[in-house]
């Protein structure tokens, strides 16, 4: 795969949500409704290719921090390269905006994304107890772990002029 042929579209208001790919990052389509409506979706695509291969939503927390709600890559595009170029666009986008910080929330467990955001420029910065016991109906069971805690990573953005 050749990172220079991918293509990120925002989608206007009026495309519809493409629920199937924010499953791979969230548990619910409830859990998304909480936010979605009130983020940029982004997808992802090969040039050439109509179909998604994946995802992000971001949020607008105030006028300097961007959240990522939501990131996700088809099972069979991991491992190229995708997830880092989809960090370094929503790093251009932040400061294209004008936001000096993007944040991110994952399981405390999921040491794989934890690496994932760090290879990444991310820095753990706090924990939110218990937010998954206190936000989803159903236990989440991650890697055979219920997922309890999450953990807050943070970046720093370069502004663009």
């Amino acid at each position: 795969m050749n990172i220079q042929d991918l293509r990120l579209h925002k989608l206007a208001d009026d495309e519809p949500t493409p629920f199937e790919l924010l499953l791979l990052a969230d548990e619910t389509e409830d859990a998304i409704k909480k936010y979605i409506y009130d983020a940029a979706i982004y997808t992802i695509h090969h040039s050439g290719t109509p179909a998604p291969m994946g995802v992000f939503a971001l949020y607008r927390i105030n006028e300097t921090v961007l959240e990522i709600k939501n990131i996700g890559v088809l099972e069979s595009f991991r491992s190229q390269g995708i997830g880092s170029f989809l960090i370094d666009s929503i790093k251009k986008i932040a400061g294209k905006e004008n936001y000096n910080e993007v944040i991110v929330g994952t399981a405390d467990s999921g040491i794989r994304q934890i690496k994932f955001y760090e290879k990444n420029g991310f820095t753990k910065y706090a924990l939110k107890k218990n937010f998954f016991i206190e936000n989803y109906i159903e236990p989440i069971i991650e890697d055979g772990v219920m997922l309890k805690d999450m953990i807050m990573l943070k970046t720093k953005i370069q502004l663009s002029f």
